[in-house]
């Protein structure tokens, strides 16, 4: 049975901003299990990881709020509350989907920290968008009244940028591969996981995200998966994408994709991360191979019939 790391966005979970209740939230969660229930209803060993991009934003918006009334949490916190809270819906609605079927697997949700290294540059340049988005208008009101860092995302409008430092060892590894090796459904690293810092044996939390591709990509190589599979918002890797000579790319070698990478294809916030993560997992064991498709074609995508397929 091969085993594959299946990499969502947190857009995939997350109600559009003028629906984002905890029904539409769980809701859109719903539709998003039914193509993870494809999946391992073709025999495939699941592991589930995902972004949290919207949701930690919203809960930060909440802690400050209402910090006239309680205290507001740390960065950190807010992060693993977002992985309790998807885990929750996404354990919920993939085991209904999966009993609907006749599919007898547990599925459980790992709280998961991420150590990485406190002199990460990243921390002095934010890059990871997250929260809603708003106009120009409204994100220079909220950089000059919070000091946030605003910048413009993929066409979409304006979000906050927190630090996304690089994921170099998920601390509760273990746990995942003993679940994964008795049959369970794993959903890991949520939100790329919580990044924590590591001083003389101690962990403690840090104000960032971790990118969710890269961190899916640690989660494939540790539990010795066959198949990354990040799913996005398009069907396929596009080169010259939005230009009259844009390119859709169906296999690829990762030395080719690294050449696409160094010619500036693949935007910084949104694709480029994808790739690389793609890029490092089929090169980091012969056999492996990465699949950047949509959620929707995802089924298809294993079988080579849809998605950019990344191999030797």
């Amino acid at each position: 049975m091969e085993k594959v790391v299946v990499a969502l966005g947190g857009n995939a979970l997350q109600a559009p901003d003028s629906l984002a209740t905890a029904e539409a939230q769980l809701e859109v969660i719903k539709t998003t299990t039914v193509y993870l229930a494809d999946i391992i209803e073709e025999g495939y060993n699941l592991i589930v990881a995902h972004g949290n991009g919207p949701q930690v934003g919203r809960i930060v918006i909440q802690n400050e709020v209402a910090d006239s009334v309680t205290p507001a949490m740390p960065f950190d916190v807010c992060g693993a509350m977002s992985q309790g809270m998807i885990g929750y819906h996404m354990q919920q609605a993939l085991g209904d989907e999966l009993r609907s079927r006749g599919i007898n697997k547990p599925v459980a949700t790992i709280v998961t920290q991420v150590v990485v290294d406190k002199d990460d540059d990243a921390f002095k340049n934010p890059t990871k968008p997250i929260g809603p988005f708003y106009t120009k208008e409204e994100a220079d009101k909220i950089a000059e009244e919070k000091g946030y860092v605003m910048v413009e995302d993929s066409g979409r409008g304006y979000r906050r940028v927190v630090a996304s430092p690089t994921p170099q060892r998920i601390v509760e590894i273990e746990t995942v591969k003993t679940l994964v090796n008795n049959n369970n459904i794993v959903i890991t690293v949520g939100g790329g996981g919580i990044p924590v810092i590591e001083e003389d044996g101690k962990l403690s939390g840090a104000a960032a995200v971790i990118d969710k591709d890269l961190a899916s990509q640690r989660l494939a190589e540790d539990t010795d998966a066959d198949i990354l599979v990040i799913l996005t918002g398009v069907p396929r890797v596009a080169i010259n994408f939005g230009k009259p000579d844009q390119k859709e790319l169906d296999v690829v070698t990762p030395e080719k994709m690294r050449q696409y990478a160094a010619e500036g294809h693949f935007a910084p916030g949104s694709m480029l991360p994808k790739v690389i993560a793609a890029i490092e997992f089929a090169e980091s064991k012969p056999g492996r191979k990465a699949v950047i498709a949509s959620l929707d074609k995802a089924k298809e995508a294993l079988k080579g019939e849809s998605g950019t397929i990344i191999e030797a």
